[in-house]
């Protein structure tokens, strides 16, 4: 289970990455700037979720199982 949300959270960073340039680019492109921004922002989130699949649950989640002892 451990190596498929690894497996998960490595691929959802490539995807975020290249998400992230071709927003990169749209945003160079004035005429695309309103497409480029949100396009970030979702590339941001992608990489923020893949992180915390990556990560073991204490450090992805601290204040909560911080909580349980």
């Amino acid at each position: 289970m451990r190596l498929l949300k690894g497996l998960a959270g490595s691929l959802l960073w490539i995807l975020a990455a290249l998400l992230g340039l071709v927003s990169l680019l749209l945003c160079v492109t004035i005429v695309l700037l309103p497409l480029g921004i949100p396009l970030l922002g979702v590339s941001r989130r992608l990489m923020t979720t893949g992180a915390r699949l990556m990560l073991p649950k204490s450090m992805a989640h601290p204040v909560k199982d911080s909580k349980k002892h």
